[in-house]
């Protein structure tokens, strides 16, 4: 039997309204969270306006400030993290933009140089556009970070796993040096994801995350996550609402349906790489091979460690001598998708000097640790063997394209 509402009264066209948003007192659980489309909500009281937009009594008045559906992404995603709290935002680099304004003041930012493309066109926009103060370093070890860190920078940024040079960042000891120092540290945590590491446990003030990737895993959403204590939460949020930038209603239900599959997921996605990591690492088509899951990789102990034995990731990138011959490769691609992105079901292919880091210069390109024939792979969760026959089939084109120069 149906619960029951209370009859709505008045005229044809009030009761076609009331009643459309008139809805039922739910006492059961739910197997899927509710997705509320509301844009504002209504009080009891015009007084009651003002506190719950003051903050001084929980309740929603308005989307952009909050809603139930992104409260319950909050929840899960501080869980998963071992964080205080969490918010949404509208994209990954939402994410870090308003995270780093939050937290910088009026220093200056120190970001790694084994960086995202979109970070570094980011960073350099509010550079040129905004007056921040930002530099680059190589910030994998404290070591690095000791030696490019001056008493100018508030706070520090750096990826787990640097794109696409597959690079690892020893965070407990770049989180120890930060603290040390008295500054902020923010870590990039989406090649990674929190199944595999949770750097707010191990020192950083912050973490944000592209949800569009792994949590949301489905190709379907883009979204952006911070997670920290509830102060530098609840900052972060004022800044998001009041800027614009907060997540909408059925985006976070997308990323919570894709939160429920996470572990399964990059458990499966992390198997298949180390499958192909290893067929390409024994060919010599395609040499270096960068994974932090081969023995030889120059971070293999510190992943081991730092994941925890769960996997190694989705992410790898090789090498080819050339620029030709790395489009040759991901045109020829069947299996996996020529596209942006990572961390979904399905593998893709990309060739960053082109499309993720055509920013940079080649300078800029060695400093984030790739070249002109670089080719990344976001690899996925389809049968390994034909991921590997693939990759076959994109080497032979790659060798045709570059001829004798292979």
């Amino acid at each position: 039997m149906e619960p029951s509402l209370p009859r709505p009264m008045g005229g044809f066209a009030t009761r076609a309204v009331t009643g459309a948003v008139t809805v039922p007192e739910v006492h059961q659980h739910p197997s899927s969270a509710g997705i509320w489309l509301a844009s504002t909500w209504g009080a009891d009281r015009s007084a009651d306006i003002g506190e719950l937009l003051l903050d001084e009594r929980e309740g929603y008045v308005y989307g952009r400030y909050d809603n139930p559906t992104a409260t319950t992404l909050h929840g899960v995603v501080a869980s998963l993290n071992g964080a205080p709290a969490a918010w949404s935002l509208a994209s990954g680099t939402a994410a870090i933009h308003a995270t780093l304004d939050v937290l910088r003041g009026h220093g200056r930012v120190l970001a790694t140089s084994r960086i995202y493309g979109g970070t570094f066109a980011l960073l350099d926009r509010l550079r040129r556009n905004a007056g921040w103060q930002v530099d680059h370093a190589p910030l994998s070890t404290a070591d690095e970070l000791g030696l490019a860190l001056t008493e100018e920078h508030t706070v520090v940024h750096v990826e787990t796993v640097a794109n696409p040079s597959t690079h690892v960042t020893d965070l407990a000891a770049i989180a120890s040096v930060c603290r040390e120092r008295g500054v902020a540290l923010v870590v990039d945590n989406t090649f990674a994801s929190p199944y595999l590491c949770r750097p707010y446990e191990l020192g950083a003030t912050a973490v944000v995350e592209s949800a569009t990737k792994f949590l949301g895993g489905h190709g379907d959403v883009v979204a952006g996550v911070v997670v920290g204590d509830a102060d530098l939460v609840e900052r972060v949020r004022r800044h998001t609402y009041e800027l614009g930038g907060s997540l909408g209603a059925f985006e976070a239900w997308l990323v919570l349906r894709g939160v429920q599959t996470l572990a399964l997921r990059v458990r499966q996605a992390s198997a298949n790489a180390l499958t192909v990591a290893r067929a390409l690492d024994g060919d010599h088509r395609a040499q270096p091979v960068r994974y932090p899951g081969l023995v030889h990789h120059e971070q293999y102990a510190l992943a081991t460690t730092m994941f925890g034995g769960r996997g190694y990731g989705a992410l790898l990138s090789f090498d080819l001598p050339t620029r030709a011959g790395a489009e040759a490769f991901a045109d020829a691609c069947e299996v996996f998708v020529r596209a942006s992105s990572l961390g979904g079901t399905h593998s893709l292919v990309l060739h960053p000097a082109s499309t993720s880091h055509r920013q940079l210069d080649p300078a800029g390109l060695a400093a984030a640790g790739l070249g002109a024939g670089t080719v990344r792979l976001s690899v996925g969760i389809e049968d390994p063997d034909d991921l590997v026959a693939d990759l076959d089939r994109g080497l032979a084109a790659a060798d045709v394209a570059q001829g004798d120069v292979a």
